[in-house]
C-alpha cells in the first residue's frame, strides 16, 4: 500500500510544500497520487463553503479529481489549535471520524496508488481532550515521513520527535530537510548533526522557497527517496 504520513517536527516546518513536492515527484513518474488533508484550522469562504490554502495545494498537486470536502473533513476558520476550534464549532474530531473520512477517500483510488496525508501542526497534535492525530497514524499503522524545518532549534525539534516515534514503534521511513531559514547559520552541519543522530534514512533536501517566486524548487532527491516510496 503506498500511503503515507507526512508529519513535521513543528508547525509552519513547510509540510505542505514539502507534501505537494512529494505528490509531483509521484506524479512524474506516470502514478495516480492524491493529497488528504484531514484537520485544517485557518479557512476562509470561497464558492459557499470554507477552504483552508493548504488543503487547496494538496488537491491541485494530485491528478485525482474528488470533491474539496472529501480532501479536508475538518476544517475551521481561525488559525487555532484545532481541537480548540472544534469547541467553539461545537463539534469534536475524534479518531474514529478521521477513519471514516480516509475510507472514503482510499475508496478514490487503488491499492496501487499514492496517497499523501498531511498532518497539521507538530507531531503531538491534540484531537480532543483525550485523543492525538498520532493515535490515528497508530491505529492505520501508516509508515510517516518526517519533514524537519531547519532553523535554530531544530537538532532538538527532530530528536525529541524521533523518540516520541520510537516510544510507540511508529515506523518513520525517512526524513526531509527543509529551508525554511535562509538567514540560518551552519546550516548543512545541522544537517549532517543530524544525520548522525536520526536513526532514519535522509530521503531528501528541499531548498529555501520564498512564497512570492512563481516557480518550484525541486527536492535534492537521495536514492532512498524512490527505493521509499516504491517508485520504479
Amino acid at each position: 500500500m503506498n500511503r503515507y504520513f507526512i508529519t513535521g517536527t513543528d508547525t509552519d516546518v513547510g509540510k505542505t510544500f514539502i507534501t505537494s513536492l512529494l505528490m509531483k515527484f509521484v506524479k512524474k513518474q506516470k502514478h495516480k497520487v492524491l493529497g488528504f488533508k484531514p484537520i485544517a484550522a485557518g479557512a476562509e469562504y470561497a464558492f459557499g463553503e470554507l477552504v483552508n490554502e493548504d488543503a487547496l495545494t494538496l488537491l491541485e498537486s494530485g491528478n485525482v479529481s474528488v470533491q474539496y470536502k472529501l480532501i479536508n473533513p475538518y476544517i475551521y476558520e481561525q488559525a487555532i489549535a484545532p481541537h480548540i476550534a472544534s469547541k467553539i464549532e461545537d463539534e469534536t474530531i475524534t479518531v474514529e471520524g478521521i477513519n471514516k473520512a480516509y475510507s472514503l477517500i482510499n475508496n478514490e483510488i487503488t491499492k496501487d496508488d499514492y496517497l499523501f496525508t498531511e498532518g497539521a501542526g507538530g507531531w503531538a497534535l491534540p484531537i480532543n481532550d483525550k485523543e492525538y492525530l498520532y493515535d490515528w497514524v497508530c491505529e492505520q499503522n501508516i509508515p510517516v515521513v518526517l519533514v524537519v524545518g531547519l532553523k535554530l532549534g531544530c537538532l532538538n525539534h527532530a530528536l525529541l520527535t524521533q523518540a516520541h516515534m520510537k516510544s510507540l514503534s511508529i515506523n518513520c521511513v525517512g526524513w526531509i530537510a527543509n529551508h525554511i531559514d535562509p538567514n540560518m547559520a551552519m546550516q548543512q552541519q545541522n544537517i549532517e548533526s543530524l544525520k548522525e543522530r536520526l536513526n532514519m534514512p535522509l530521503l531528501a533536501v528541499a531548498p529555501f522557497h520564498d512564497k512570492k517566486s512563481n516557480s518550484m524548487p525541486k527536492l535534492q532527491i537521495y536514492k532512498a527517496l524512490k527505493a521509499v516510496l516504491n517508485l520504479e
